[in-house]
């Protein structure tokens, strides 16, 4: 070939790759990282009980805070400083008080926190240092009091208080013995249900008022479960989930005093029943919900069937869910997203059928530049029917992509379809992101979830492997392009598959993952403990499970790890102590294997604050860019 002819085909490769580049950025506009994690415009919308007011959260320094508007006014108001940490949640406490959730550096100790809608009289309504505090009943209909619990007498168990929101005055209604897991009320806001735990069955306990004591009226393992979810409308029965006599959980009602079933409400034979809704006002059950591949619900009452058709003709193309309103039920807060955007959130108003957009919650990521998250189905290598999703970047060909595997946290969760920045994140960066509810993953049924026990690294990580190679299998993943990125339970699973499967794995982002299930089962929260024979039977026995746990630890199988990674960690973690991480990091160093640590003092299970978040992420992008380009 002459100088000539090399020059002239070296201009037109040039050309080709430029044409080709202009296409893909038409195809797909590379989104800033931050632009994905960055807290939302405005969220957690509260309509006040008499429909005066709106609360809502939005960014002060960085910093989820809580703001407040008059209904028809667009004047806002901020009435609360948080700078340390995002605020957890909000709701309000009569036409009065709003209350906000807040804990410390990620300690998971959450203190109620009460502010008027002017911003005054600013309370700390749980200032007791190490302590959780946790929500029973917000009594709705009462200005003032709401019920709630805190381990403040014994850290590993929770008294029941009724709370005066005003005052701050605290007042016993039911001390634990040690053994009670949960507190039922009535419509009266009477604690007449408690669960009870011997650490592997639990008892329903009732009594007939507060008066009474409490006896025993039902009892299970651990496997069956009968949660008590509210008392029928006359305070008589009681209306749960149970999974007694079937694989899949339903909703039944059930006689308190005797424990005995009823009637059945409602099942479904493919996935277990998560919940059921009431109307306070009109005294009716209103919807139930459960998720197949995505979230489904049944509506029982005729007038919000109505509710939800009308605004599903208002805003096509999206999921409609009501999230709060007034005592009235004449003003609603309505959110409407689907799996390409965090979407938008609306007021409506039944008077003059008015629908009132609140907000975009991330107006900067464009709907259009995002894409879908379609389920996937597969067969395990012992037969099991694992459910998944399939994120492919935008304008590629699902053929010969890099892949990053996404095992979710719990373990006993599951992902869901819908709007995941991390996963949207990833795919526009050019990855396929492949998510799995391996067994143990709720929803499923009973046999499904039992069929993880003590198959931490073993069979639950075989579900994850099968996936990959299905993927392999069907062309749609480069076989020497593939990542794993998991978080919690997630960042375990990330480490056993780049432990106990080396050669499948080009690198691995381990978030806040356990490394060694020693350490593990013996740094949980101390109001874990009354659920610590329960764990031994899910996931192992330190003394009675040695051999399990040292073959299923990666810390100790640190030697066939070849792949780089990441880790980050919360240096406040109350569920997986730092330590988890310091280990893995520490056994690699020592071998000389590529390990990026990232450790942040003002954090705990996950990160909160926005600029770690961007911290992380950013590590993350330039960890995969360098190792799977």
């Amino acid at each position: 070939m002459t100088m000539r002819k090399m020059v002239r085909t070296w201009l037109f490769l040039v050309s080709a790759a430029i044409q080709l580049s202009a296409g893909t950025e038409a195809a797909t506009q590379r989104i800033p990282m931050r632009d994905f994690f960055r807290n939302v415009e405005k969220g957690y919308f509260r309509v006040s009980p008499d429909a005066t007011y709106i609360a809502f959260m939005q960014p002060y320094e960085s910093r989820m805070n809580v703001h407040v508007q008059r209904r028809g006014s667009t004047e806002v108001k901020r009435i609360t400083s948080e700078t340390e940490r995002d605020i957890a949640d909000l709701f309000w406490k009569g036409n009065h008080r709003i209350i906000y959730v807040k804990d410390f550096s990620g300690d998971e100790n959450f203190h109620l926190v009460a502010v008027d809608p002017d911003g005054g009289n600013l309370k700390d309504l749980t200032p007791f240092e190490g302590v959780r505090s946790q929500v029973i009943d917000d009594l709705r209909d009462h200005q003032t009091d709401m019920i709630i619990s805190m381990n403040r007498r014994n850290k590993e168990v929770f008294d029941a208080y009724r709370l005066n929101t005003v005052s701050g005055e605290l007042t016993l209604v039911a001390e634990n013995p040690g053994n009670i897991t949960g507190w039922v009320t009535d419509h009266d806001g009477q604690i007449r249900v408690a669960i009870e735990t011997d650490g592997v069955n639990s008892s329903v306990l009732y009594r007939d008022d507060p008066k009474s004591a409490f006896k025993s009226v039902l009892t299970t393992n651990f496997r069956e479960q009968v949660n008590p979810l509210f008392f029928t409308f006359d305070n008589k029965n009681l209306y749960a989930v149970s999974n007694l006599g079937r694989d899949k959980t339903a909703i039944v009602e059930i006689d308190p005093a005797t424990g005995k079933e009823l009637r059945l409400v409602y099942e479904r034979p493919e996935v277990d029943v998560d919940s059921m809704s009431f109307s306070r006002k009109r005294k009716v059950l209103t919807e139930i919900n459960y998720t197949t591949w995505k979230m489904q619900r049944e509506v029982l009452d005729p007038e919000l069937k109505r509710l939800y058709q009308l605004l599903q003709n208002k805003l096509p193309g999206y999921e409609v869910v009501l999230q709060n309103s007034d005592l009235a039920e004449e003003v609603f807060v309505v959110a409407a997203f689907n799996d390409r955007t965090e979407g938008s959130r609306y007021l409506y108003e039944t008077k003059g059928d008015v629908l009132t957009k609140l907000t975009d919650l991330t107006p900067w990521l464009p709907e259009e530049q995002m894409v879908e998250m379609k389920p996937i189905t597969y067969k395990s290598r012992d037969g099991m029917t694992i459910n998944g999703y399939l994120t492919l970047p935008k304008g590629r060909d699902a053929k010969n992509l890099p892949v990053v595997v996404n095992p979710h946290g719990g373990p006993w969760a599951r992902d869901v379809w819908g709007f995941n920045p991390e996963v949207q994140f990833l795919a526009n960066r050019g990855y396929a992101v492949f998510q799995m509810n391996f067994r143990g993953s709720t929803g499923y049924g009973r046999a499904f979830w039992e069929a993880s026990f003590k198959q931490w690294g073993r069979k639950m990580n075989d579900d994850i492997t099968d996936g990959v190679q299905y993927l392999v299998q069907q062309g749609i993943a480069d076989p020497k392009r593939i990542a794993i990125y998991g978080g919690s339970y997630g960042g375990y699973a990330t480490l056993a598959a780049m432990a106990f499967t080396p050669d499948i794995y080009t690198c691995g982002v381990d978030y806040v993952g356990v490394s060694n299930l020693f350490t593990f089962m013996t740094t949980i929260p101390p109001y874990w403990k009354p659920y610590l024979d329960m764990f031994h039977e899910m996931v192992g026995d330190p003394e009675k499970d040695k051999d399990l746990f040292q073959a299923t630890s990666p810390v100790f199988h640190v030697g066939n790890i070849k792949a780089p990674l990441l880790v980050a960690q919360g240096a406040k973690d109350p569920r997986v102590n730092i330590n988890e991480s310091n280990q893995i990091v520490d056994a690699l160093k020592k071998r000389g294997v590529d390990v990026q640590y990232i450790v942040k003092e003002n954090e705990g299970h996950g990160f909160r604050n926005e600029e770690n978040r961007f911290e992380f992420y950013e590590a993350m992008e330039k960890f995969l860019a360098t190792h799977l380009r």
